[in-house]
């Protein structure tokens, strides 16, 4: 929703529309804006009067012909808490065949999914993934109570995430709950390697430009000096033992999963080095992993980095997929 306030301090809705809105401008009494509605690229649109239509056709070409997964919305709820999910089924889903699953864990935590074309997602319906994703508490656009995750990572978050799987494999009875994997950047990165350490459900995990330790993190990101300790709740100074206690890191005895992980070297948000103590962790203790650092990316690989690099993200993430859940 694109809201505008007058003089008088009412606010209203100006423009609402099923998708996600970029950018925006108001010419001539229309309200212009860039945009990704109905599962499609971006496109310029005009909206003028409660109707919304589309001015430009720049990126058509590029879906033509092309399996588009539609997101099938689910919910479910815990605690009294009701969580958004959908779920994107692959080209000829057939209900009666097994199919490997993937779960995506948005970045933040204070960010949102929704219904709107994600490349990566629609590369793994492509290949045949049923692919489920969500907003657990943590999540913004439901109010700041159920977006306050201060010391509570890897607690109400973890099980919303949980639950949610739960309800997909309830709805999807052709997911093979043997062939599941996971994966995230950033606070989904973290997400990752909780699950890495708390749970044996998945097949294999992708963590992305990370955090695993909360206290060596402390102090090095380009976020701030204030964002761990505001987060957990403590610093290392005082109740170090507050952050070890939300670190992934601290239960890596636990892990059993086959994980990769995915760094950029200029990542001065989530340090290579967090993802580089986990690696190792994993090594040391037998399960496998794989690490891939990339050259002169940051923590925005996935979205503006070198089309050479993001390919070869996708390929190391397929790859790694297709060798622990496929058959």
């Amino acid at each position: 929703k694109l809201k505008r306030i007058g003089l008088d301090g009412v606010i209203e809705t100006a423009v609402s529309t099923g998708g996600l809105i970029s950018d925006y401008d108001v010419h001539g009494g229309s309200i212009f804006f860039a945009g990704m509605l109905d599962m499609k690229l971006p496109e310029l649109y005009r909206a003028e009067k409660n109707e919304v239509c589309c001015q430009t056709s720049w990126n058509a070409e590029v879906l033509k012909d092309t399996y588009i997964a539609q997101p099938q919305p689910l919910t479910s709820e815990l605690d009294g808490e009701e969580i958004d999910g959908w779920v994107l089924l692959p080209e000829d889903y057939d209900p009666g065949k097994s199919y490997p699953a993937i779960l995506d864990i948005h970045g933040g935590p204070k960010c949102a999914y929704g219904p709107v074309f994600f490349h990566e997602m629609q590369a793994w319906a492509a290949k045949g993934y049923i692919v489920f994703f969500c907003n657990p508490r943590g999540s913004e656009g439901y109010g700041e109570d159920f977006a306050d995750l201060r010391g509570r990572y890897g607690t109400i978050d973890y099980e919303d995430l949980m639950d949610f799987t739960d309800a997909v494999l309830r709805a999807c009875p052709a997911l093979d709950p043997r062939r599941l994997g996971a994966c995230g950047g950033s606070y989904g990165g973290f997400m990752c390697n909780w699950l890495e350490t708390h749970t044996d459900r998945f097949a294999a995990i992708v963590s992305m430009r990370s955090i695993a330790d909360w206290v060596s993190d402390f102090g090095t990101s380009e976020i701030g000096f204030a964002f761990d300790g505001e987060e957990t709740g403590a610093t290392p100074y005082a109740h170090p033992e507050i952050m070890w206690a939300q670190s992934p890191l601290k239960d890596a005895a636990r892990a059993t999963t086959p994980i990769l992980f995915l760094h950029s070297l200029c990542d001065y948000n989530c340090h290579f080095s967090q993802g580089l103590e986990m690696f190792t962790a994993m090594k040391m203790l037998g399960v496998p992993a794989r690490m891939v650092l990339f050259e002169d990316e940051s923590h925005g690989l996935s979205r503006c980095g070198k089309p050479l690099h993001r390919e070869r993200r996708l390929k190391e993430m397929l790859d790694w997929f297709a060798r622990y859940l496929r058959p």
